[in-house]
């Protein structure tokens, strides 16, 4: 990426201000000497103890991350974090109501939303009042699936070609190979892509209730042994994961196909309940909507939408997710539009929800908790899961497009960050 003139002469300028402090000479060369020592391996006490003497802080930092309950519950982490040391607390509001008639989800919810960000469970709650007073959001689960994408590279297109060929023969023999590795995943699809003397796979999976990443690598790896012993045309090299499945990233593909499950959701507002909780109207959201999806078009942005990651990363924190999926997961659109009788009219669409309840960190103490205040915890809620995150996302959306309609976002955000509120009226409005 190119740095324009302006800038760069900006940066020269606090160089010259900051050099006498800078080693120019010997600071950026590569240093040889001995190293720290190494972080020991271990989930007994003892050796987690030992971690903490490699670590140069005081034992002020080491009570609160090493507190009592958290060290009480280590041998629960074994199978989620290595190297343990202790926790680290973030708080958890509440959201909700929110009213979902949704395929898998109907009912009330309330959302924990574990954040440090002030503003965001408000902004939440008001949207999700909103939509609930408006007698619910419709929610439809469109789609599901999670890929793996292995590579093999070949000498040349011919041998590529034929591999391909033998392969596409052999799939229910593949299909085997992986279903040997799970109890509950399927291989639904295989798709491919060929590319000179390179061959990339997409395998597709149903993961019932589980996020599915482990599956899925574990039985992609299974039909890549195969092929590697069956398989008359033998690649130079393979590797198990090719950058094609689209895992933790933003990509075109997610509107292509669908990675996780892909739900869909919509609400009618009334203009004068709009007007009434959002100090705004239709027409003035819809005009913002139009106005900000010509700015994502300018930017490049894929899918157009106001904050998904907010909720998303707040949910997946309180609810055991796999937090780094919202860099897939928060693509997707939201579309604004004023009814023939002036109402609004607010869809969503995520096609990359990466969620389970099952598996992952769903099942320690305080995610499990929160599954619970969503009515989640049990087996076979995963569909309803997806729903109930889209609501959410839905509910941010529209929140904060009326904020900023409204000329309330700024405020918001100096009333509740910088503790500029009554706490008798908080949330009221």
């Amino acid at each position: 990426m190119a740095t324009d003139f302006n800038r760069l002469q900006n940066f020269l300028d606090y160089l010259d201000n900051v050099h006498e402090q800078l080693d120019w000479k010997n600071g950026l060369r590569p240093k040889h000497n001995a190293l720290p020592p190494p972080i020991p391996r271990g989930t007994d006490e003892e050796t987690i103890a030992a971690r903490w003497q490699v670590l140069p802080v005081d034992d002020a930092a080491r009570e609160v991350i090493a507190d009592d309950t958290s060290m009480s519950l280590r041998e629960r982490f074994r199978c989620n974090v290595e190297n343990f040391i202790g926790t680290v607390k973030v708080p958890v509001g509440v959201a909700g109501p929110l009213r979902i008639n949704g395929m898998f989800a109907q009912g009330d919810y309330y959302y924990p939303l574990a954040t440090t960000e002030a503003t965001l469970v408000a902004s939440y709650n008001r949207g999700a009042r909103v939509i609930s007073e408006a007698g619910g959001c419709t929610t439809i689960l469109a789609n599901e699936g999670v890929s793996r994408a292995p590579g093999f590279v070949f000498n040349n297109l011919a041998e590529a070609s034929n591999f391909l060929i033998w392969t596409m023969r052999n799939i229910k023999k593949l299909r085997r190979a992986a279903e040997k590795t799970t109890q509950h995943g399927r291989l639904i699809d295989i798709k491919f892509n060929l590319e000179g003397n390179h061959v990339y796979f997409l395998f597709d999976f149903f993961t019932c209730d589980a996020s599915g990443q482990n599956m899925t690598t574990i039985a992609s790896e299974a039909m890549c042994k195969y092929i590697l012993e069956k398989s008359p045309i033998k690649p130079k090299v393979y590797f198990s994961e090719s950058n094609l499945s689209g895992d933790k990233k933003a990509t075109i593909q997610s509107f292509q196909t669908v990675r996780g499950r892909k739900v869909t959701a919509e609400v009618f507002v009334p203009r004068d309940l709009v007007e009434k909780r959002l100090h705004a109207t239709p027409a003035d959201i819809t005009r913002y909507s139009n106005f900000a999806t010509t700015a994502s078009l300018l930017i490049g942005s894929i899918g157009t939408q106001g904050h998904y990651a907010n909720g998303l990363a707040a949910l997946y924190l309180a609810c055991g997710q796999d937090v780094a999926c919202v860099a897939e997961s928060a693509v997707g659109i939201t579309r604004f539009e004023t009814t023939e009788n002036g109402d609004l009219h607010l869809c969503v669409t995520l096609p990359n929800l990466m969620v389970a309840t099952v598996g992952g960190g769903t099942q320690l103490p305080s995610q499990s908790a929160c599954l619970d205040i969503l009515g989640l915890k049990k087996p076979g809620r995963a569909h309803e899961l997806a729903e109930v995150v889209a609501a959410l996302c839905m509910a941010g959306e529209l929140s904060i497009v009326g904020a900023i309609c409204a000329r309330e976002f700024t405020q918001a955000h100096e009333r509740f960050a910088r503790g500029n509120f009554d706490e008798g009226r908080e949330g009221k409005s």
